[in-house]
């Protein structure tokens, strides 16, 4: 066997060992907003929530939002364009909410992407200091804005957003959700992330964004990025820009989420971005999912060569198996951070070959113009 081998061999161990190394720095960075002094003024918050479509989560979303034990909030939700239930459902959640005002979304603009426009048309309607977007799959317990709102002004941030518990069910929810918290955990050394201002180093999730509305309307808001697919990314790549302060949060205690509810959402819900995130650049986009292909296949195809007899070499066998162990410690650290089972680790091979799958499935139909969301096409 050629030491050229060996040595790649050697360096995929290497590799897992160091985003072991980060998960485990990680562990430590990412806090909870946790009970913290209360602060000398509590600034009032505007809660904004776009809906479209959204039958099976508006009631449940905005009963939780409505019932925040903060002490001066506004709640806005903005119906898209729905044509199932939720006008009807938001009119009789506005007649028992005195904290809820719902909107009715105006047409699409040219060259604007659904959801930017919601939360654009929510922005300016909100009259807080402090603006929340959050999505109508989420939850949040009672005492989730006062925590939040405490660390905002404690650590004074200017964008606080978060990873909430995401709710698995299905077979196919459960190998793929779990992807993108370990993909953040393993890969972006976030105590590194926040001394720096590289845009490249950063991360944000949709689900929970807390902006200063003073922040926010510097960075140009959700009209600067009118056509980004990955809004969330975009908004803190220019905030990271103008030196601006945001930090990512753990708010399992505090939010749950249930992303999508078959296959086909979970193939679509994330295929509609995957390639965005790359900024649709096919050749750093390829080079990942097949380093990823590698660097989890080929340490389980060695050890079974090794078992087979066709693989004598010892150090082949140690490195291939330090890379497993790494591989699967990186998981399971993954999964208990964030509240997945743990038994789900032992199946990362299957998350994988998932994420490869829509991976090349969001290629296909962004390059083609298919990628579609909620009835509307995708940019």
């Amino acid at each position: 066997m050629s030491w050229l081998w060996l040595e790649q061999q050697a360096g995929v161990a290497v590799f897992l060992a160091v985003l072991l190394a980060i998960a485990l720095w990680n562990r430590r960075v990412l806090r909870r907003p946790g009970p913290t002094k209360p602060p000398a003024r509590w600034p009032r918050v505007s809660i904004l929530l776009p809906a479209r479509n959204e039958q099976l989560n508006i009631v449940a979303v905005v009963e939780s939002l409505a019932a925040q034990d903060y002490p001066d909030f506004e709640l806005l939700v903005l119906d898209d364009g729905s044509d199932d239930g939720t006008p009807g459902m938001l009119r009789e959640l506005a007649a028992k909410h005195g904290n809820l005002r719902v909107l009715e979304g105006k047409p699409l603009p040219r060259g604007w992407l659904g959801k930017h426009w919601a939360c654009h048309q929510l922005a300016e309607a909100a009259t807080g200091e402090v603006l929340l977007f959050t999505d109508a799959d989420t939850r949040h317990r009672r005492e989730a804005l006062r925590e939040a709102v405490a660390r905002l002004v404690a650590d004074d941030i200017d964008l606080l957003t978060g990873i909430p518990r995401q709710e698995v069910r299905g077979l196919v929810e459960k190998l793929v959700v779990p992807v993108v918290p370990w993909a953040i955990f393993a890969f972006l050394p976030l105590g590194m992330a926040y001394r720096h201002r590289w845009p490249a180093f950063t991360a944000a999730n949709g689900q929970y964004m807390m902006f200063r509305r003073q922040a926010y309307d510097a960075a140009g808001g959700h009209e600067r990025v009118r056509d980004n697919v990955v809004d969330d990314l975009a908004l803190v790549r220019l905030l990271a820009k103008r030196g601006m302060k945001w930090r990512v949060f753990d708010l399992t205690r505090l939010v749950t989420c249930r992303m999508y509810r078959s296959a086909g959402e979970v193939f679509n819900g994330f295929g509609k971005n995957l390639f965005g995130a790359f900024g649709y650049r096919l050749a750093p986009f390829l080079f990942v999912w097949l380093w990823l292909g590698v660097v989890t296949f080929q340490p389980l195809l060695m050890l079974g060569l090794w078992a087979g007899g066709v693989v004598a070499s010892t150090y082949s066998m140690a490195c291939a198996a330090s890379a497993a162990v790494f591989s699967l410690a990186l998981w399971a650290l993954s999964h208990g951070k964030f509240r997945f089972p743990l038994w789900l680790a032992l199946f990362y091979p299957a998350s994988i070959v998932l994420g490869i799958s829509i991976a090349l499935r969001s290629m296909w139909q962004s390059s083609s113009g298919r990628a579609t969301w909620k009835g509307r096409r995708v940019a």
